[in-house]
């Protein structure tokens, strides 16, 4: 009995094995996998970087306290578009308008004592002595006329020698007296001399103090420089302001200014005047467009990140776009007109070549291709493909070259 039933044993193993190769030949035989196909289009291609920003004013007029004061009144509201020379705020400034007026007293009488140093002094001390060196020279020539007359009389024998001595002694003294006028006066100009730098250091110091006290005061009212928008207005009726704190700031924010942070691998790529594209989460539907006014300089840590910082001019005439809101931006470093793409899923590589599995009715099969400007979702095909022709999309089949598929267009 064992002997008989070897060969039906056999007999079933081949024949499982031959169901097994029948049905892996039907499995081949069965439907090709079905992958989603695409056509090369000629189409308008734009490359971009995209990084976040913030907006900034591009010439804010900040209003700022000169001096620790309260505020004395509030004629504007905040967000409002202010004419030029408006009233925006008043502070009260009764102490420095009192200091004012005590400043230009003493710069009043600084100047009083400078005029007096050039003159050579005091006005009523230089005409004394100078009256009394006048004095003092008429009685001197007078007395030497007289010596001189008495001393041709003495020949004649019209005149004494004592009335000539008596004389002599009065011109002595008129000599010594006129002496002590031309020095007192020739002291009183050195003095004067002195005088003249410190007084005019005095002027220009009491000038500088009421230069400082007039700008606090005028500081006081706060008006519009020109017609913009008062976009911020932090203080009201009756707050106490510290020196240096922000009383209003305003701008024409029809045209604003976006620092946008772009990371460091980004900026090779950045050019002046490249177009940009805003977006800000606020208004998910609207698009500001501007231009890059200065690419980064340096790169600055922000965060985790390595940046550059980036300033762009941006259009923002319906005045939407708010300072210091942080926004989206985009810059567009590459735009070609009517160039011939494809998805950038369609696009695989291998060993330093870019290629695409084309399809050709039935099959994909491989193809080199050369790419150029590379867009958010397509590339520029440069070589290699034409339009119309039809390449294959990566999915959950795994594609070889030359494998057989059926085509699905895809969405």
């Amino acid at each position: 009995m064992p002997e008989i039933s070897k060969p039906k044993w056999v007999i079933a193993s081949i024949g499982a094995a031959l169901c097994v190769v029948l049905l892996i030949v039907l499995a081949e035989r069965g439907p090709a996998p079905q992958v989603q196909i695409v056509s090369v289009t000629r189409e308008d291609l734009t490359a971009s970087i995209t990084g976040n920003g913030k907006v900034e004013p591009i010439s804010p007029t900040v209003a700022r306290a000169q001096f620790p004061t309260f505020v004395a009144d509030v004629k504007a509201s905040e967000g409002q578009l202010v004419r030029k020379g408006q009233l925006i705020l008043t502070l009260d400034a009764a102490d420095q308008r009192a200091q004012l007026s005590q400043a230009r007293a003493d710069l009043l009488a600084a100047r009083t004592e400078l005029r007096n140093a050039h003159a050579g002094g005091p006005p009523d001390d230089v005409a004394q002595l100078r009256g009394d060196v006048q004095k003092a020279e008429t009685q001197v020539a007078n007395l030497e006329r007289t010596q001189q007359a008495l001393a041709q009389l003495v020949t004649k024998g019209a005149a004494t020698r004592d009335e000539v001595a008596q004389n002599q002694a009065l011109l002595a003294t008129a000599r010594a007296s006129l002496q002590t006028f031309q020095q007192k006066k020739a002291a009183l100009e050195q003095r004067a001399a002195v005088a003249v730098e410190a007084a005019s250091l005095r002027v220009n110091q009491q000038q500088d103090l009421v230069a400082a006290l007039e700008e606090k005061v005028r500081s006081a009212t706060v008006i519009a420089p020109a017609d913009e928008t008062l976009y911020s207005l932090p203080v009201h009726k009756g707050d106490f302001v510290k020196l240096g704190d922000v009383l209003a700031e305003m701008a024409d924010l029809r045209h604003v200014r976006v620092r946008a942070f772009m990371d460091e691998p980004d900026l090779g790529s950045l050019g002046q005047n490249e177009g940009v594209q805003v977006l800000w989460d606020a208004m998910p539907n609207r698009v500001w467009n501007g231009k890059v006014e200065q690419v980064p300089k340096q790169v600055v840590a922000r965060g985790s990140r390595s940046v550059g910082e980036v300033l762009c001019s941006v259009d923002n005439d319906k005045v939407e776009l708010l300072p210091n809101v942080n926004v989206e931006v985009r810059i567009l470093v590459h735009e070609q007109r009517g160039v011939l793409v494809i998805p950038r899923g369609a696009v695989r590589y291998d060993q330093g070549q870019h290629f695409v599995l084309a399809y050709d009715g039935e099959a994909v099969h491989r193809r080199d291709i050369k790419v150029g400007v590379a867009g958010a979702d397509k590339y520029e095909v440069l070589a290699g493909l034409a339009q119309g022709d039809k390449v294959a999309l990566p999915g959950d089949v795994d594609l070889r070259d030359g494998m057989k598929v059926r085509a699905a267009e895809a969405k």
